[in-house]
């Protein structure tokens, strides 16, 4: 080692030709790094792109450094060949071979001559902009190493964002033109049910986020926290799992109006039979009140309303539904008549119980009345004067027109009181403990 320089110590020809080697593989190195990021599919598509927002704003700074980029590429090769060319001057190289070539390799005697513009946008070197620095080989090193990644970081993240929303989007679209077509084929359109509108908004929010993406793919992507690596991070996908998440609510709303397409002629027969199951009940019920009346005397028999005219109507707008394949307002009136034809059935039943009350009154009487007459004949007291008369009573009653129920009821339990009487065995009145 010979007397220190302004570059430090004189360098011998062993440590010499190892820097020699060690910057040859760096050059070597880099060359390769900057003719891949050239080469950069995502560099490319950048530098042809139209581009907005952020990523336009990123990308015309990230241009600045590759350019510089390039520029210190240039100085550090310049810088290398001409330390090579001093060191093959001779093959034992002289004192002061030695102490040029320690200068060349290790001094700040690199001279890059920039534009000032270009350094003042490169974002990893914001407020060195200078119409000329000098540098140490090292340092330079240094300098195309951070401007390289802070260029790939960039390229990177926008290939990444490229490379995936783009054909997931596309996809969707696809699906989501088949759903229209469906949704089409039974009468979802906008305008004229919410799973067509919903369908209208998703088409404009993808073609906006296809045409966003495209156009400024940085914003829609999430750096890695803590990640240090170019391009760490991932694309955002949370517009895009929205609106795939509206798409299949839609869908399964357009299976469920599939699904009435299906099935509404059946649900259509069991409405029409439900209703007129339930116009039949309420025609015996307002017959049975005509015959309650002429034949029961002082009791209350309530009204019977008519046939539920509206429920008709709802059904007949529903066939025309489904004449005219208008799955979407199907699909509601007939879970709506379902549920009201139901109601309407049990009402009908439930008047008709009502109606026909005292008749099941009187028939009640009648069987009490001729199964205790049954009783007393097993017994041999069916020619008994009392319980004849009685009897004759009670029968008069439940078979005039009209009957009194309070009335024959009263006939009915005097006869039996008497056959109870009959029917009860008496007890002697010695076996009773009585005088002798």
């Amino acid at each position: 080692m010979g007397v220190a320089g302004p570059a430090g110590p004189v360098m011998d020809r062993d440590e010499v030709d190892r820097a020699l080697a060690r910057l040859g593989a760096e050059h070597e190195a880099i060359e390769t790094s900057l003719l891949a990021l050239q080469d950069h599919a995502g560099r490319r598509l950048l530098e042809g792109a139209e581009l907005t927002g952020v990523t336009k704003e990123r990308w015309a700074a990230t241009e600045a450094s590759i350019t510089l980029l390039w520029a210190y590429f240039d100085a550090y090769s310049d810088a290398l060949h001409h330390a090579r060319r001093v060191r093959s001057r001779r093959r034992w190289s002289s004192r002061e071979d030695l102490v040029e070539l320690t200068e060349l390799l290790n001094g700040a005697g690199v001279t890059v001559a920039g534009s000032a513009r270009a350094t003042a946008n490169a974002p990893a070197l914001a407020g060195s902009a200078k119409l000329s620095e000098r540098f140490t080989l090292a340092e330079l090193v240094d300098r195309m190493n951070d401007l390289y990644a802070s260029a790939l970081d960039l390229v990177v993240a926008a290939d990444a964002v490229w490379s995936a929303l783009p054909a997931r989007i596309d996809l969707l679209s696809a699906e989501l033109q088949r759903t229209r077509r469906l949704a089409h084929s039974v009468g979802v359109r906008p305008g004229e049910h919410p799973a067509g509108d919903d369908l209208e908004r998703i088409t404009r929010a993808l073609t906006a986020l296809r045409a966003e993406v495209i156009s400024d793919p940085l914003a829609h992507w999430v750096p890695a926290p803590g990640s240090s690596a170019p391009g760490g991070g991932r694309p955002d996908t949370t517009t895009y799992d929205r609106q795939a998440r509206a798409l299949e609510e839609v869908r399964r709303e357009i299976d469920a109006v599939l699904t009435v397409r299906q099935d509404a002629e059946q649900r259509l027969l069991r409405l029409r039979d439900l209703l007129s199951r339930a116009d039949r009940t309420l025609a015996e019920a307002r017959n049975a009140r005509g015959e309650v009346l002429a034949k029961i005397a002082a009791s209350e028999v309530p009204a019977v309303s008519g046939p539920p005219t509206a429920l008709q109507e709802q059904l007949a707008a529903a066939a025309e539904y489904r004449r005219h394949a208008q799955w979407h307002r199907l699909s509601p009136l007939l879970e709506s008549l379902e549920e009201k034809a139901e109601d309407e059935l049990l009402r009908a039943r439930e008047s008709l119980t009502a109606v026909t009350a005292p008749l099941a009154v009187r028939a009640e009487l009648r069987g009490r009345l001729d199964a205790y007459r049954a009783k007393v004949a097993r017994h041999g007291l069916a020619e008994d004067p009392l319980l004849v008369e009685r009897y004759d009573a009670a029968r008069r009653m439940l078979w005039s027109a009209p009957c009194d129920l309070r009335v024959a009821e009263q006939a009915v339990l005097r006869y039996q009181h008497a056959a109870t009487d009959l029917l009860t065995p008496r007890v002697p009145d010695d076996e009773r403990g009585g005088t002798p």
